[in-house]
């Protein structure tokens, strides 16, 4: 019970319809838990660890973990968080997708204890008799009463019926796999609900919610790869390093008690700088190993805190292009770029260059802010 009181209390924003219940199922039985996530782009990133990690937990207690794709949904789009409709997604980019997700999850998941499925195996034969059935279960005015609905219809934005019907189709994969639970960040709320309700009425029993909170980004608002705030997996170890580094103080413990296992108690006491190294050697660790994060914050302290040149740099930017396009990798967006290097934030070999149109050649090496160092070519 005691490890059961941990997977339910650690990196868990809310469990529904109650915590004691789905305690009380773990208690009794090896439970069925999924977590289904659509290959919309070719990276992950710290946000889609947290659930990532939290199926594992589950598995690691001999539960049936599994990892779902969405190759059915995505081609819906999910219109979670969104101002406008998904851009359509060819199947060729939904494989390739989900083998860079598959390889990027490996340092989360074992696969050896949790399953993969796509549930285009089941949406995808679907027929007219089967839709209507299943949309038979849920009323049109809970579906176009989401609140990003109403927020766009206000705004005189459209919404597109396939988009109303998304949430449908995610909440049938809990009935075609008869799922016990299902986790989900704070984002999938909605979806995850219309699949409750959907267990409920088709396979006339309980499914449980575990809602995992959303991460910040590295300036502060949530993590997502629109807004360009992502620390991903595949970041290099000095990349990753750094974007912790110069995270805001205040998001650290969020850092510290969802993206590691150390224990709170640990953090009392410890001053920002020194914590925000543990940190970031601790999550350095975790995707590239003991060896890159030793190097990567010994390099870190020699530059950062005594002021040292790096001697290796492993990110690169392209040659032969102007300043502002080689540095828009690093910022939100070209105008912030621009904005940098008119304020004199942008060195090339140690020279501070105010002007964005600056080709950069092979050899470089760029000093982007106070601590983003960047050599120009392979």
């Amino acid at each position: 019970m005691n490890k059961i009181d941990q997977i339910l209390n650690r990196s868990v924003k809310q469990i529904l319809p109650n915590k004691e219940g789905l305690e009380k199922l773990m208690d009794s039985k090896k439970i069925r838990v999924y977590l289904g996530v659509d290959p919309t782009g070719p990276k992950l990133h710290l946000g889609h660890s947290i659930p990532l990690k939290k199926l594992q937990e589950f598995a690691d207690l001999g539960h049936e973990a599994i990892l779902l794709f969405g190759t059915g949904t995505v081609l819906a789009g999910d219109p979670s968080q969104r101002n406008e409709a998904r851009k359509k997604i060819a199947g060729t980019e939904i494989d390739e997708n989900i083998k860079t997700w598959k390889s990027q999850a490996e340092k989360i998941i074992n696969f050896d204890k949790v399953k993969i499925k796509y549930n285009g195996d089941w949406l995808l034969k679907l027929n007219y008799a089967d839709i209507i059935n299943i949309a038979s279960n849920i009323s049109s005015t809970q579906l176009y009463k989401r609140e990003m609905f109403q927020e766009r219809t206000k705004r005189g934005q459209t919404v597109w019926t396939h988009e109303t019907l998304y949430p449908l189709f995610q909440g049938y994969d809990s009935v075609a796999m008869d799922v016990d639970l299902e986790i989900g960040g704070t984002d999938q709320t909605f979806n995850m609900l219309i699949g409750r309700e959907l267990q409920k009425k088709m396979n006339k029993r309980e499914k449980f919610v575990l809602i995992t909170p959303l991460i910040s980004g590295t300036d502060g608002k949530p993590m997502s790869k629109s807004s360009g705030n992502c620390i991903w997996l595949d970041d290099s170890a000095s990349e990753m390093f750094g974007k912790i580094m110069s995270m805001a103080d205040i998001q650290i413990e969020e850092y510290w008690q969802m993206l590691t296992d150390l224990p709170i108690s640990k953090l009392k006491g410890l001053k920002p700088l020194d914590a925000k190294k543990m940190l970031a050697y601790e999550i350095v660790e975790l995707y590239k190993g003991e060896t890159s994060a030793k190097k990567t914050q010994k390099e870190f302290e020699a530059v950062y805190q005594k002021g040292a040149k790096p001697r290796d740099i492993d990110v690169n930017v392209q040659e032969n292009v102007s300043l502002t396009e080689a540095i828009s990798a690093f910022m939100p967006s070209k105008s912030q770029a621009k904005r940098l290097i008119g304020q004199g934030a942008v060195e090339i070999d140690g020279q501070i260059v105010k002007d964005g149109s600056v080709k950069t050649q092979k050899g470089q090496v760029l000093k982007i802010g106070k601590k983003t160092y960047a050599k120009v070519g392979k």
